[in-house]
C-alpha cells in the first residue's frame, strides 16, 4: 500500500514504540497524527516529523473521533497504529489474601483492549470513505500486543488478558473489514528497550539481565526494529489477519 500523502494515526506516538513508528511512517511520506496524553513531548515529536498532535485518551470516543477528524482533514486516513498501552503488575490475590480491586483490572483492560478497539472502529469508519488503491485496498490497522499474551508472568493477569484480547480480535476484525478493503494485523513484541525501564546505572544493569534471557540476539530489542516491522506490515498489501511475535525467540519465565 502506498501511504504517500496519506494520514496515519499513531496512538502512544509521543514516546517509545509509537514515536519510532511515527518517524518511520513519516519517512515514507505519511502525515502522522500523534495521539497521546503526553502533550509536551507529543507535540515535539509531531513538529519533528512534520505531523500534528491530538491530545486524547484512547478509550474516550469523543476525543478519538476528534483525532480521526483532524487526520482526515489533513489527508485521506489510511493507517492506524495502536501503540498506546500500560501494564502495571498486580497479583490477582496478594500474599495476605487480599484480591486485586476490580477497578485495577478494568483499567488495564480499558486502556489496552477497549482503547485499541475504540480507535480501530472509528478509524475504520473513516477509511471506508477513502478512494481505494490497487486490489480495492483502503487502509490498514496495526495493533500492538505483547508476548505476555502467550507467556504472561506472575502479576500480569490484567495485562496478559488485555493483550490476548488484542490477538484474539485480530483475525475476526480483518474478516469484518475485508469488505471495505481494510487489513488488520498485530505485532506482539518481546523485551524492547523503551523509557519504561528508566535510565542510569541500575536500569542498564537490569536491562542487561533481561537481555540475557533472549535466545538471540541476547539483548533487548530496539524501538526502531519494531518500527521497521510496523512499516513493512503497513505497506505490504498481502499481510493480513496475522499476529507476529517480535521477540528474539524469548519465552518468558513465570517471573
Amino acid at each position: 500500500m502506498d501511504i504517500t500523502a496519506s494520514s496515519a494515526i499513531v496512538t502512544g506516538g509521543a514516546s517509545g514504540l509509537g514515536a519510532a513508528t511515527a518517524r518511520g511512517l513519516a519517512a515514507r511520506g505519511a502525515h502522522v497524527v500523534i495521539l497521546d496524553r503526553q502533550e509536551d513531548i507529543g507535540r515535539d515529536v509531531a513538529a519533528e516529523i512534520g505531523g500534528s498532535f491530538a491530545l486524547a485518551d484512547v478509550s474516550d470516543e469523543e476525543q478519538v473521533q476528534g483525532a480521526v477528524d483532524a487526520a482526515t482533514a489533513a489527508a485521506p486516513l489510511r493507517v492506524l497504529v495502536n501503540c498506546a498501552g500500560l501494564g502495571p503488575a498486580r497479583r490477582i490475590v496478594d500474599r495476605d489474601g487480599t484480591p486485586i480491586p476490580l477497578n485495577k483490572f478494568e483499567f488495564v483492560i480499558r486502556v489496552n483492549l477497549i482503547g485499541s478497539y475504540n480507535c480501530a472502529r472509528l478509524a475504520a469508519a473513516a477509511m471506508t470513505r477513502t478512494e481505494p488503491q490497487a486490489d480495492g485496498e483502503r487502509g490498514v490497522i496495526l495493533h500492538t500486543a505483547s508476548v505476555a499474551a502467550f507467556d504472561g508472568q506472575i502479576g500480569q493477569t490484567p495485562y496478559s488478558a488485555a493483550k490476548a484480547g488484542i490477538c484474539g480480535m485480530t483475525l475476526p476484525m480483518a474478516r469484518d473489514l475485508a469488505a471495505h478493503g481494510i487489513r488488520v494485523n498485530t505485532i506482539a513484541p518481546g523485551l524492547i528497550d523503551t523509557p519504561i525501564y528508566g535510565t542510569g546505572e541500575h536500569a542498564t544493569a537490569f536491562k542487561a539481565k533481561l537481555g540475557a534471557s533472549v535466545v538471540f540476539p541476547q539483548r533487548l530489542g530496539y524501538a526502531d526494529e519494531f518500527a521497521s516491522l510496523a512499516v513493512e506490515v503497513v505497506t505490504n498489501s498481502y499481510m493480513n489477519g496475522e499476529v507476529i511475535r517480535l521477540d528474539g525467540a524469548v519465552r518468558l519465565p513465570p517471573r
